[in-house]
């Protein structure tokens, strides 16, 4: 314990011997670090918390106020002894006490350590070392003997250690008698401040008796009345409530069997704020009160969601039977898809909407209309799906017992071998074209009367959710959305778990509107689950009106498949039918859905395209068959084909072939193409072509005069009916004809068939191609010889060739334009190259074709003129006797003459002009060629010389050419006759 000062003698007191030695210690470092107690001491401010020495309050002098110290001088200046006396004189009385502690202090602590050690060395000098143990007991039995038994000196002189000891001790206590009387009395004086507190205590011990007595008591009992009285009216409360609960539950219970829904959901609403709050908290009788809560809200959602289905579902059944009783009554449909929707007017929407809004309101409660939108979308894919099977079977019966089109094959019926009814896809396909298009139309209608409910279903349910703006039950369906976007969350933080009504807290009353206890969710959260909850809502309902549509184009894709294999084969007419109808039948479900049908797309696509390729491959069949069989005679075109071939090449120009505009009909006419064969009377009068194996006939000459009479009786016969063209007119052939029919109908295809305009466009390549190839083959390569029997291959043939083709390669721009108004223009490119590369295949055939022409006539010319040497060495030795034109000038005169007339009745003029020319080249080249190797010495030869090529001479200057030279047809053999035979011209 610290040295501290006596309060009544104003002394230092200890009170412990043991800390004399810290005193003394910390006085002797006080006296070895001068430098920091002097800087203690100088302080003259300091107060007794600056050391722990001084006295207490009341033994301190007070401390004067210290005047302020002068200012310092300035450096240089002179200071005394006298300038400090104001601060010595201000700590010197501190210093004096302190220096006579110190003094006092140092002496006693000497004092006392001199004899403390004498004391301590008596005493150990005297008293032997086993008394100072600190272990030493005499009950251990070692100490006690070595002390009585082993030692008898040391227990005689026992007696004399103790009066050491006593001795010394005194010693010790006379030494600090002061200290220690000095705390008796303290002591003494504490004792007595201890009775007098005691008494005082007494005296308020008392005094709270008292108080207690007149007045805690009374308010205690009044407070523990009072804890009485609420414990009396929380239980009353309670049994209220329990009242209240069991008559909630009974409501509850014949609320839900009278399908009461909203008034149920009142009361779950009441039951489910008692049970979130803590009211019904311990008590066991209603410890299944949660589970009868969820029980009854799943039957509530059983009995919305079934009054939900029956509204939007079963209500529309009858649709079908009145559709289908419609049609066994009428026996056909005529009406299309367009313009015959089941749509309900202004009252029906209104009535409609009023009946559906209280149940949707209750499954938003109940946060199910998702849910039930799901099993709505799943019932109606599957009523969609039943309904179109229904009706197909009952549509069936009668469309099966009608008898068959004259124009349908009877064979094509498939029937079972059982001799019983058949199976549905068999009667299917055993249906007439046009029964099964009634088929279709019906289906549609049925489809249509579906979807058109379905979709006033999603505008319902629509309207309920976004635009119910003024309507009275906004309030309700805003506030029921946000209960299900509340249920939503919950049920996604419990893993997928179906969450029920009662995990929330709803309003109490359903008229009045709602109100959610957020437990911690602000509004902007509750405003993020609200719209999230309702985009899950449309989503749903989106998906189900999109799933009808799905199933309903999976059902008239199902029933074109079975048909696969009969549509390619119909009538194009017939086939627009059903594609018509189809895509009619694509767009308004789309309309309805929303979203593309890539299934019914894709299937009818395919089927169209399989009717592409059936019709082009029987037409190329069919092509080559014709064209097998062609004997290559000119026909009379009738006016089908020029009517085909003015509306569909000629759209703005009136009609220049035979016929009239008004009456003629469209290209699309089903009529059957005749093949008319060549006029019997008509006599190849072509010249033959012996590189072909043709029969070369001996002829006499024939005059000048005389070809021109031919000339005016074979105009005078009746010319055939020809196609006409851009003002032009072609003579045809029959395949010709039948390539025209062909392309009319590739041309119907492309427009009716727009998806497929790509596909078209090559077909049409493809026969053109085709057309040409083998017209080349029959015709310039003589294979009409050995497929079509004809013995030779005549001028005539080759004119007639050259007018299909260049009637062909005419149209082959027009047909571009045509078929190119429906093509992408993705495949316009590569497409436009395939047909102008078909387009200079035709001109190259048509050249080829005169060039043919050409080389016949110098054939023929080559092979008269072989024999002309032996002619002029026979002049050379005979007389002229004859005054006419050599036999080989008369022939070559003659063939040339009748090939003009057979060009020229069927060419056109440029076309001849342009064979003429040539033709005319030839002549004057190999005729002056072949006179020039001549050696004609005789006047005779030289005579009969100069006649044939006179003759020749005017038949070259009758031939039609484009020359503007002056004689016409002027050339070499002119100048040769110049060169040569001067003397014959003057005579």
């Amino acid at each position: 314990m610290d040295l501290r000062p006596s309060p009544s003698s104003g002394r230092y007191e200890s009170s412990s011997s043991t800390k004399k030695p810290y005193l003394s210690k910390s006085v002797s470092d006080a006296n070895s670090h001068n430098q920091s107690l002097a800087s203690i001491l100088n302080n003259p401010h300091a107060g007794k918390s600056d050391g722990w020495w001084w006295p207490t309050s009341s033994s301190l002098p007070v401390v004067p106020e210290f005047a302020p110290l002068n200012p310092l001088p300035k450096p240089g200046s002179d200071l005394t002894r006298t300038d400090f006396t104001p601060y010595i004189a201000s700590f010197s009385d501190p210093f004096t006490r302190f220096h006579d502690i110190q003094t006092h202090t140092k002496s006693t602590l000497l004092l006392d350590d001199q004899n403390g050690e004498n004391a301590l060395v008596a005493c150990l000098r005297e008293v032997p070392s086993l008394y100072f143990k600190e272990d030493f007991q005499l009950e251990d039995g070692a100490t006690f003997k070595s002390v009585t038994a082993e030692n008898l000196v040391v227990q005689e002189k026992l007696s004399q250690y103790l009066d050491v000891v006593e001795l010394h001790l005194v010693r010790e206590i006379s030494l600090r008698s002061s200290s220690f009387f000095e705390a008796q009395g303290q002591l003494e004086d504490l004792n007595s401040k201890i009775v007098e507190g005691c008494k005082r205590i007494r005296e308020l011990k008392e005094t709270i008796r008292l108080l207690d007595t007149n007045l805690v008591g009374p308010a205690r009992k009044l407070q523990e009345l009072n804890l009485k009285r609420s414990d009396l009216v929380a239980l009353q409360s309670k049994l209220n409530l329990i009242i209240y609960v069991n008559q909630a539950l009974s409501t509850l219970n014949l609320l839900v069997a009278s399908a009461d829904c909203a008034g149920a959901l009142d009361v779950t609403d009441d039951l489910q704020h008692l049970l979130d709050g803590d009211e019904l908290a311990g008590l066991h009788c209603f410890r299944h009160l949660r589970d009868e809560l969820a029980t009854s809200i799943d039957s509530i959602n059983s009995i919305l969601s079934a009054e939900f289905m029956r509204i939007t579902i079963q209500e529309a059944g009858n649709m079908d039977a009145a559709i289908t009783s419609k049609f066994k009554a009428r026996a056909t449909i005529a009406i299309n898809g367009e313009g015959h929707e089941a749509k309900l007017d202004e009252e029906e929407t209104s009535n409609f909407r009023d009946r559906l809004l209280p149940f949707v309101i209750g499954l938003l409660r109940t946060a199910k209309l998702p849910a039930v939108l799901r099993i709505y979308r799943d019932t109606l894919t599957a009523d969609m799906k039943t309904a179109i099977k229904t009706s197909v079977e009952e549509l069936l019966r009668v469309l099966c017992a009608q008898p068959l089109d004259s124009d349908f094959v009877a064979g094509e019926r498939v029937v079972d071998t059982d001799g019983g009814s058949s199976s549905l896809a068999s009667r299917l396909r055993s249906l007439p074209p046009e029964s099964f298009v009634q088929l279709l139309k019906a289906i549609f209608m049925i489809v249509q009367a579906h979807l058109a409910r379905a979709s006033e279903v999603k505008k319902t349910i629509e309207w309920i959710i976004c635009h119910l703006d003024d309507h009275y039950a906004a309030d309700s369906v805003a506030a029921a959305i946000a209960l299900g976007a509340a249920a939503a969350e919950t049920a996604s933080e419990a893993d997928g778990q179906i969450t029920t009504f009662s995990q929330f807290s709803p309003p109490s009353n359903f008229s009045r509107g709602f109100s959610i206890h957020e437990k911690g969710n602000d509004v902007t959260t509750m405003s993020h689950l609200s719209r999230n909850f309702r985009a899950d809502i449309l989503r749903e309902n989106t998906e189900a009106v999109f799933a009808a549509c799905d199933a309903a184009h999976g059902r008239w894709a199902k029933i074109l498949g079975v048909r696969a294999p009969i549509h390619p084969k119909l009538r194009l007419q017939e086939f627009l039918n059903i594609y018509n109808i189809t895509q009619e039948f694509i767009t308004a479900t789309e309309k309805i859905g929303g979203r593309l049908g890539y299934s019914i797309r894709g299937t009818i696509q395919s089927q169209a395209k399989a009717f592409v390729d059936f019709q082009h491959d029987s037409r190329m069949a069919k092509l080559k068959a014709i064209l097998d069989q062609e004997n290559w005679a000119e026909i009379d075109v009738p006016d089908e084909f020029q009517t085909i071939v003015t509306s569909l090449f000629c759209p703005k120009s009136g009609t220049t072939g035979h016929g009239d505009d008004d009456s003629a009909v469209t290209a699309t006419s089903q009529t059957e193409v005749v093949q008319s064969s060549s006029d019997p009377s008509m006599v190849d009068a072509g010249v033959p072509n012996k590189s072909h194996n043709t029969e070369q006939s001996d002829s006499t000459s024939t005059p000048p005069d005389s070809t021109a009479q031919s000339n005016d009786t074979n105009s005078r016969r009746s010319n055939p009916r020809m196609l006409s063209f851009g003002g032009v007119s072609y003579h045809m052939v029959n395949c010709g004809l039948i390539l025209v029919k062909m392309l009319s109908e590739y041309i119907d295809m492309n427009n009716s068939l727009t998806g497929l305009s790509s596909e078209v466009v090559h077909r049409v390549v493809d026969i053109l191609k085709f057309f040409n190839t083998r017209t080349c083959q029959l015709v310039l390569g003589a294979g009409a010889m050995q497929v079509s029997g004809l013995k030779s291959i005549t001028s005539k043939h080759l004119a007639l060739t050259s007018q299909v083709i260049s009637f062909t390669y005419t149209i082959i721009p027009e047909i571009k334009r045509i078929l190119f108004l429906k093509v992408p223009e993705t495949h316009k490119g590569l497409l436009m190259l395939e047909v102008d590369r078909v387009a200079q295949d035709y001109k190259l055939h048509r050249d080829e074709i005169h060039s043919k022409l050409v080389q016949i006539m110098r054939e023929r010319l080559l092979v008269h003129l072989r024999s002309l040497p032996q002619i002029v060495e026979s002049w050379n030795r005979q007389e002229d006797t004859d005054s006419q034109p050599s036999q080989y000038a008369r022939s070559i005169t003659k063939e040339v003459g009748l090939l003009q007339r057979v060009l020229s009745r069927t060419l056109h003029e440029v076309d001849v002009q342009a064979i003429f020319r040539q033709v005319v080249i030839i002549f004057h080249s190999q005729i002056s060629e072949a006179f020039s190797r001549l050696d004609i010495s005789s006047q005779q030869a030289r005579q009969r010389t100069y006649r044939d090529v006179q003759h020749l001479l005017g038949c070259i200057r009758s031939l039609p050419s484009d020359s503007k030279s002056n004689p016409p047809n002027w050339g070499q053999l002119d100048e040769f006759l110049a060169q040569n035979f001067c003397a014959e011209a003057s005579q």
